[in-house]
């Protein structure tokens, strides 16, 4: 398996090899972002260059220890990421800075404890079984793997979220969200000549009616709640609502719980539906790998769907995850702002630098990986494969995603049902396309077939 897996590599992005300049990289920017990586940043420790504003690409596990961890308040989030997302979010935990952000997270943690994600297992069960459902009902027609986890990702997040809203329009919901991802996630000419963010961008203008629509969504919930219709087992909104900063006593109030929960919402589907649908291609991709992962599933789930409690006896799987966010990290570029002079790399960073840790590009190493364009999930079972910072699915640091057990928990759950159930096949000529804008999405969708596996509990006919 090893050896067949060697001589064959999954898509990839194609890297710049030349330079953009400013207008080629306005285009890439609002096309793919992937486009804008030098195909030196995976040879090379680091990266600089001026488009607009000074730049630096730091693929260095050190130098991304020293911005995610020693001086992470030196390196706060970039104006322009912050651009992109504010409308949507305001100055929920994924913008914040400083004490701002410090007191938010400690509010939010309890939220993300073990035990409480493992009480909303329930919900991504019942979701695998769902999905599973439709997958079946496709029969031998091809189906856009990442439409349906999408799907099945936002039906978990919707009801750890919003559950028992009766009023929650959970179409409408989604197709706002997506629409804003869309038109107003995009990078625009203003960002890259560096102006600043009150000048209005025409993209993020004219997706005002999705944030009303959202935000709608959002107020509403929490007003209901406040009257007293709290859920048992409590979901995430009503967490939220009990969380407090145990330093301060501060509790968030409607517009602080409203971005966090938005923020949640989008992020929290999103990212997982990515992950799933780059896995369930992969493992088409690599039959082998699929049918071992199969194997292992239907050993521990029988005929029944997975469940938080089988993620330690399905390593496999894990590992098929993590490989996953590897190849395909959802989030493949974050950008700082360096806050103050410094040193990275023995390179001079100036106060007022753009940043980018290229998390695409960092993942495929060449300094850091063997073989890093391959699949090969086994990297994740050997032990630890690199220097802690050569690996970012969900950043590192005090800032790292207070979601990632939550969304490893639900990648786990779903994908080992489906792997259990179903052969996925590609279908010809349908190779997807990583495309970066906000997350790395499969442009033109992932194709499969899935073919049903017999039922591991039902007796066989005598030969």
């Amino acid at each position: 398996m090893e050896t067949a897996l060697q001589e064959r590599e999954p898509v990839k992005a194609r890297l710049a090899t030349r330079p953009l300049g400013f207008f080629g990289s306005l285009r890439a920017a609002r096309t793919n972002l992937l486009e804008i990586l030098p195909a030196i940043a995976v040879t090379q420790p680091m990266v600089s260059g001026r488009t607009g504003v000074r730049w630096h690409m730091v693929m260095d596990p050190e130098a991304l220890r020293r911005i995610l961890l020693e001086k992470v308040d030196d390196y706060p989030k970039s104006v322009v990421t912050k651009n992109l997302l504010r409308p949507a979010i305001g100055e929920s935990l994924f913008i914040a800075e400083g004490a701002h952000w410090r007191w938010q997270r400690r509010a939010a943690a309890p939220a993300f404890s073990a035990r409480n994600i493992g009480a909303l297992s329930p919900v991504m069960t019942a979701a695998a079984d769902a999905s599973s459902d439709r997958i079946a009902a496709a029969g031998s027609r091809a189906i856009d793997v990442h439409l349906e986890m999408v799907r099945a990702t936002f039906e978990v997040i919707s009801d750890v979220t919003l559950s028992g809203e009766g009023r929650f329009d959970r179409e409408s919901m989604h197709r706002a969200i997506d629409n804003y991802i869309d038109v107003a996630g995009r990078v625009s000419l203003f960002d890259i000549a560096g102006l600043p963010g009150w000048v209005p961008r025409p993209g993020r203008v004219i997706s005002g009616n999705a944030l009303k629509k959202m935000k709608a969504v959002a107020d509403d919930a929490i007003a209901k709640r406040g009257a007293g219709s709290a859920k048992s087992p409590p979901d995430l909104l009503d967490l939220l609502m009990a969380g407090e900063d145990r330093e301060t006593r501060r509790r968030m109030r409607t517009p602080e719980i409203r971005d966090n929960l938005l923020t949640f919402i989008v992020a929290g589907h999103e990212t997982t539906a990515l992950t799933l649908a780059w896995g369930l291609y992969l493992c088409a991709f690599a039959p082998e790998v699929q049918e071992a992962a199969a194997e292992e599933a239907r050993r521990v789930l029988g005929s029944r769907t997975a469940r938080a409690e089988d993620l330690p006896a399905l390593p496999l799987i894990r590992a098929i995850v993590d490989e996953s966010l590897r190849l395909y990290p959802p989030a493949g570029l974050l950008s700082r702002t360096a806050r103050t002079a410094d040193t990275l790399c023995g390179r001079e960073i100036r106060a007022g630098d753009t940043v980018m840790i290229p998390i695409y590009a960092l993942h495929r190493n060449r300094l850091l990986w063997d073989r890093p364009d391959a699949f090969d999930p086994q990297r994740f079972r050997d032990g630890t494969p690199v220097d802690r910072y050569g690996y970012l699915p969900f950043g590192d640091g005090p800032r790292i995603c207070i979601g990632a057990g939550f969304a490893i928990q639900e990648a786990v759950i779903i994908l080992a049902t489906l792997l259990a159930r179903f052969r996925f096949r590609a279908v010809p000529g349908r190779d997807p396309k990583p495309v970066l804008i906000i997350t790395t999405r499969p442009e033109g969708g992932i194709w499969l077939t899935a073919e049903p596996r017999p039922d591991p509990d039902r007796p066989r006919a005598a030969a």
